[in-house]
């Protein structure tokens, strides 16, 4: 019998049919910029106004960058990694407890993105998980590894309070006070996605996710060191996004294109796969309450006849996110006035 997931210990030789893009639709590798063009932003900038500044222009002019001296210490980081990878190293039969296709479980293993819905796979493996509150969430996560649910507690409140800075400094970068965003969003949650690439052999001809927006506030992602695969659109071209020393790198997501009536961009981007090593990255989603009006606040529209996007709630947009491809048109646009 077939495996439903990639992570099973043992190469692949070909490429299986269902996960080959069509030729219209396939990465075009050789095409994609490597230059260092997505800003890095040190947060431990004593100017405020400046930093301010710095993270409102890549908002406005690429909806991603990348944090440095952002508080999260480096063993935190490192055990993450670690535990993560002796997650996916686990027996095929003991992982495949957790498997499930249902995105509402708040824990599930599983692949490619909503396999019930597409005609071609993507080239990943993920652990899903929602963080906040913790003392709700964390008993239902793997007790293996041994050290999984301590790393990943702590991990998760390191990050929490990193997103909820930056949200600070995004708000007043709008010109808004530094709790408006925090305010619209209400008790926020948080998820996780502990993504693994495993290598592929023809990456040429797949995804390991196609290009997309993030239906959440604020994505904070943990890249592996070693192996590059994160794209984001910029100028109408593909970017590599290599990665930074001991940084995260911050993606806009749809919330806050909503909430900034339009001026920041949630980002495009993917994620490409590699021919020699697997990939591990840790995405960490901040996500407004679910019953969070989400609206752009006074001082965005008093130059417009009315805001750019309906008033929405979280709930509602999320649900109109899982029930659509990932990589079909923008879901914000179904949102628009």
């Amino acid at each position: 019998m077939e495996a439903k997931i990639l992570s099973t210990g043992f190469p692949y030789r070909n490429l299986p049919r269902k996960y080959v893009r069509p030729e219209s639709d396939r990465p075009k590798l050789p095409e994609v910029s490597g230059y260092e063009i997505v800003p890095v932003v040190d947060l431990g900038c004593d100017d405020k106004a400046r930093l301010n500044q710095q993270i409102g222009d890549a908002c406005r002019r690429f909806g991603v960058f990348q944090v440095v001296n952002h508080g999260v210490e480096k063993e935190a980081v490192e055990e993450m990694l670690r535990v993560a990878d002796e997650f996916f190293k686990l027996p095929v039969e003991e992982k495949m407890e957790l498997y499930s296709e249902d995105p509402t479980r708040t824990v599930r293993l599983s692949t490619s993105f909503n396999v019930t819905k597409e005609e071609i796979h993507n080239w990943r493996d993920y652990l899903r998980l929602h963080c906040w509150p913790l003392h709700q969430f964390l008993p239902h996560w793997p007790s293996n590894p041994s050290s999984f649910k301590e790393v990943v507690s702590k991990y998760v409140e390191a990050v929490r309070q990193l997103g909820l800075r930056l949200e600070e400094a995004i708000s007043e970068s709008l010109g808004l006070e530094q709790d408006c965003v925090k305010g619209i969003l209400g008790e926020q949650g948080q998820h996780m996605a502990i993504n693994y690439y495993p290598p592929c052999p023809e990456p040429e001809l797949t995804y390991g996710l196609p290009a997309h927006t993030d239906p959440n506030t604020l994505t904070i992602l943990l890249q592996d060191s070693q192996v590059c695969g994160l794209q984001v659109l910029h100028d109408g071209k593909w970017v590599a996004v290599n990665p930074h020393p001991h940084a995260f790198v911050v993606n806009i997501g749809d919330q806050l294109q909503a909430l900034s009536n339009g001026v920041y961009k949630s980002v495009w981007h993917r994620a490409v796969v590699n021919a020699d090593k697997p990939r591990i990255s840790v995405a960490s989603f901040l996500c407004p309450d679910d019953n969070a009006l989400i609206s752009a606040p006074p001082p965005l529209t008093a130059n417009r006849s009315s805001p750019v996007y309906r008033n929405f709630t979280y709930s509602e947009y999320y649900k109109k996110f899982w029930s659509r491809n990932l990589d079909q048109e923008h879901c914000l646009e179904l949102f628009k006035n």
